[in-house]
């Protein structure tokens, strides 16, 4: 009975960290500066989340994030997905950097405004379609301090929020 009990004790225990991660999420941070006109956009995933999303993303690199090309094809992906318009004008997006450590994917564009009087931002995204079907993405947007929230899943409609004049 006893080797039962710790058997079950043990197997318990090595389940434990596979039951931590349940669910695929990602944050997004998008800073703009009304007073240079300066858009910086970073996207933040777990290894273990993009890494799958490789194999549809990158299908002539190996699904991993040690090969240059499947990285490059991420890249690519993530611009060509994720879509910024501050007051009705799309803001185009160029890759900046991409930090990768550990099991931290850091992916990081920048783009420019000319409004200095930002009243709507709106955000659409689509990142890694049809590999995790509970795939969730925070995206912060932050004008002067101000940060507004809004959070995409699977299927998810473009999202607009709103700042009074001057990005408050």
């Amino acid at each position: 009975m006893k080797r039962v009990l710790l058997v079950t004790a043990l197997v318990g225990a090595l389940a434990s960290p596979a039951l931590a991660h349940r669910g695929h999420s990602g944050l997004t941070v998008v800073e703009i500066d009304p007073a240079s006109g300066a858009v910086s956009v970073v996207h933040r995933f777990s290894a273990h989340d993009v890494e799958p999303a490789l194999v549809s993303i990158a299908p002539e690199a190996q699904p991993s994030l040690d090969d240059p090309r499947a990285v490059a094809d991420l890249e690519t992906h993530l611009r060509q997905r994720f879509r910024l318009d501050i007051d009705g004008a799309a803001i185009p997006v160029t890759h900046a950097a991409t930090d990768l450590a550990g099991d931290n994917v850091r992916v990081a564009f920048t783009g420019e405004t000319t409004d200095r009087d930002i009243a709507a931002v709106t955000i659409d995204l689509d990142f890694f379609p049809g590999v995790h079907d509970d795939q969730e993405q925070q995206v912060n947007v932050r004008i002067n301090g101000v940060t507004r929230t809004v959070v995409f899943r699977p299927g998810s409609a473009a999202q607009t929020v709103m700042f009074a004049a001057g990005g408050a």
